[in-house]
């Protein structure tokens, strides 16, 4: 086996080894929950859905390239070709959504209960479902092209087609290419740019916080500022894996628009940066989740961490006396 060949064979593998069963602890973690506590907080609704998507993105791209990468050949005929790439499509396209929208919503909780953030609590953060089903329509219908131009792979020399493994997408000319490409990016970019927001308004409450904190006198300081920290750093960490990853993805996939045929190593890289948000944020999420660590004898507990929060008011409460 070639050396690039066994390196892509790794880390395809490794992806799976690490997204699957992580994505799928939390999914079992907050069915038990649900079951023992006969409810689940908005945020943790979002993050199943959220690890929902990340494994239908592990199954519909990343397994394919595994396969491929260990000599399968033809696995995937014309319309397994078309259902693998519409799923993969909608399910990154899902896992950047909830992203988002867990990070306005946590941006939500922890603002300050007046005005237009009171309306935002009570409206936002009690109908988490209600506006992750319109997201997810909206997505199935915009990615319904995908059957239009996905089909087995062939030895197409247009300039039009992308390259995928065992499935190629041929776009035909180069409006369609164009316009399917400067709108992938532009959406992508859109999101992240409300993600960074909402989360940098996050750290700058937490600052805040801890500031305040030091003029406070009482037990529970060091155990605030534990907290604090841990939030931070949930956020920090997964603001940062989300746009590293879907920003080089992106730079790479605007960069292939500009050549006339982008070469096999380009397109698999591209693929491991747009898979690898599936595989890795559900670690910063078990890692920093008290939840999800818990013994199940232990009862439910409010913290700081933006997808522990309680489902309104500012999760921000001191119970000390000033110096």
């Amino acid at each position: 086996m070639e050396i690039r060949l066994l390196f892509k064979a790794i880390g395809f593998i490794l992806l799976v080894i690490i997204g699957i069963p992580s994505n799928t602890y939390i999914l079992l973690k907050f069915a038990y929950i649900r079951i023992a506590e006969k409810k689940l907080l908005q945020t943790n609704i979002l993050l199943i859905v959220l690890a929902l998507v990340n494994i239908l993105v592990t199954l519909s791209r990343v397994i394919p390239q595994s396969l491929n990468a260990i000599g399968l050949e033809d696995l995937l005929d014309d319309s397994k070709c078309k259902l693998v790439l519409y799923t993969y499509r909608v399910s990154r396209a899902m896992s950047i959504c909830v992203t988002s929208l867990l990070s306005c919503h946590q941006c939500i909780l922890i603002a300050p209960t007046t005005g237009l953030w009171s309306y935002l609590k009570q409206k936002v953060t009690q109908n988490v479902l209600v506006i992750i089903i319109p997201i997810m329509c909206i997505n199935l219908i915009m990615y319904h092209n995908s059957f239009l131009y996905a089909h087995a792979k062939k030895n197409s020399t247009s300039p039009y087609t992308l390259h995928l493994v065992y499935c190629d997408l041929d776009y035909l000319t180069y409006i369609n290419y164009m316009v399917n490409g400067t709108f992938i990016a532009l959406k992508d970019l859109i999101f992240v740019g409300l993600m960074t927001l909402t989360s940098s308004y996050i750290v700058y409450v937490l600052l805040r916080h801890k500031k305040y904190m030091k003029g406070i006198r009482c037990s529970d300081r060091d155990k605030g500022k534990s907290v604090e920290y841990k939030a931070s750093r949930a956020v920090i960490l997964l603001v940062v894996m989300y746009a590293l990853l879907f920003g080089m993805d992106n730079c790479m996939w605007i960069y292939t628009m500009t050549l006339s045929n982008a070469s096999p190593v380009m397109n698999e890289a591209r693929i491991v940066l747009s898979c690898s948000y599936s595989a890795l944020s559900p670690i910063v999420i078990i890692a920093t989740n008290p939840k999800l660590q818990q013994r199940a004898n232990i009862l439910q507990r409010r913290t700081l961490l933006p997808w522990n929060q309680g489902d309104s008011g500012s999760s921000i409460h001191v119970n000390c006396i000033s110096k």
